[in-house]
């Protein structure tokens, strides 16, 4: 089913966007928020709290990477909303099926399962949305997506104070079945139905890598979102780590570190949604989120013997300076013509979240000859590298039409 009108950017693709992306962030968030707890009740301590977590995220970020590249594929030959639905119910069971493990092992296999499914959420939702809205505001509705929709890491951390980690599973999924109902409302994108017509390749990743620009972009669309899951995924996940190695006397809750992180995210979301809109340009406010995020990084590495208090605000300014998530996941959707824009706003993020393993990889080797606090400052500045050669090289999409295909 289609509809041409033009949509605003509160209309109800946006807002049940906003809210699918809601529940996403929360299941996504909550292992790194429960972690401690949850692997205390399974029997772990000491170090393997830390090497049994970097464990399960790195599966739970390996269901991500394989999901985005399923899910984006159906989304150009099935359609947007059919990757929303099972996506969803997808992540809902598997969290569910969460709040029973009694192994670690079990553990990891249905995070595994649970990023399968995460990954279908935000791609399809954003290709959805930048289809559905007009040009001009296409910028703002995925910043309002991403930045309300970030706000379920900050719920997920107060629901993990209430209630033991098994509910906090149990809660997350009954969202998912919830938000399935919502989705009935919004349409089909129009450009997508349009292009189901016409005689072109739709959902091919070797597309991706048979021509050398496709190459290009979608590498380049790639490595510009490395430091949203370096900070968050190591610097933040593991912030009760970095504390001990600062000398700071409280312990670290890495679970309240995240809800500061994400609270600054969703604010830093839809702040540069603007910035861009003012900008008339993504990568001017790219860049300017990309200073803010390295000087947040020193700010984290000559905090010294503070406080825990100081490690949390920190943690939000860095949140804040990696808002940049929807701009990023726009501007892979804006590249790539309809046929393959699913495949590529689905597989980009998830292949950057399935970049942390690696990114874990190269920190635990600078570790073996290095101080903790030194292996992490370098491995950003590797990341915060990359990130910026790759940012020289997109292409500016702000207000490019998108109704055209890839051939």
């Amino acid at each position: 089913m289609t509809q041409n009108r033009n949509y605003g950017i509160f209309s109800i693709p946006v807002v049940v966007g906003a809210l699918g992306y809601f529940v996403d962030i929360y299941d996504l968030l909550l292992f790194g928020i429960v972690r401690k707890q949850s692997l205390m009740d399974l029997g772990m301590q000491g170090d393997q709290l830390v090497t049994q977590g970097e464990r399960i995220i790195s599966w739970q970020m390996a269901g991500l990477l394989i999901g985005g590249i399923i899910w984006g594929i159906m989304g150009d030959r099935k359609g947007r909303l059919s990757v929303l639905f099972g996506s969803i119910l997808m992540y809902s069971l598997a969290n569910i099926a969460n709040g029973m493990v009694t192994t670690v092992d079990q553990y990891a296999l249905v995070r595994f399962i649970a990023g399968i499914g995460l990954a279908g959420e935000l791609g399809a939702g954003i290709t959805l949305v930048a289809e559905l809205l007009p040009r001009e505001k296409r910028g703002l509705g995925t910043s309002i997506v991403a930045g309300l929709g970030l706000t379920g890491a900050v719920v997920a951390f107060f629901v993990s104070q209430s209630f033991d980690w098994r509910l906090c599973y149990y809660i997350g999924g009954a969202l998912g079945l919830l938000l399935l109902l919502l989705r009935v409302s919004v349409f089909e994108s129009g450009m997508f139905e349009a292009a189901k017509e016409a005689e072109v390749e739709k959902g091919n990743l070797l597309m991706f890598f048979n021509n050398k620009e496709r190459f290009r972009k979608y590498m380049v669309s790639i490595l510009i979102g490395l430091p949203t899951w370096y900070v968050i995924g190591v610097l933040v996940t593991f912030s009760d780590q970095f504390g001990k190695a600062f000398g700071i006397a409280e312990n670290i809750m890495p679970g309240k570190a995240i809800m500061f992180a994400y609270a600054g995210i969703s604010i830093g979301d839809i702040v540069i949604g603007f910035v861009s809109q003012a900008m008339r340009s993504r990568k001017n406010a790219l860049y300017l989120f990309y200073f803010l995020t390295a000087v947040g990084i020193l700010i984290f590495f000559n905090q010294g013997a503070r406080d825990a208090a100081t490690m949390y605000w920190i943690c939000g300014f860095l949140g804040f300076a990696t808002g940049f998530w929807a701009i990023f996941v726009t501007m892979a959707a804006e590249q790539f013509g309809t046929n393959l824009r699913a495949t590529a706003a689905t597989t980009v993020p998830n292949v950057v979240r399935g970049s942390l393993p690696l990114i874990l990889l190269l920190f635990k080797s600078l570790r073996g000859s290095m101080a903790y606090a030194t292996a992490g400052l370098i491995t950003g500045g590797v990341v915060m590298l990359i990130a910026t050669l790759a940012a020289i090289a997109a292409k500016e999409t702000f207000g490019k039409d998108l109704n055209f295909l890839e051939r």
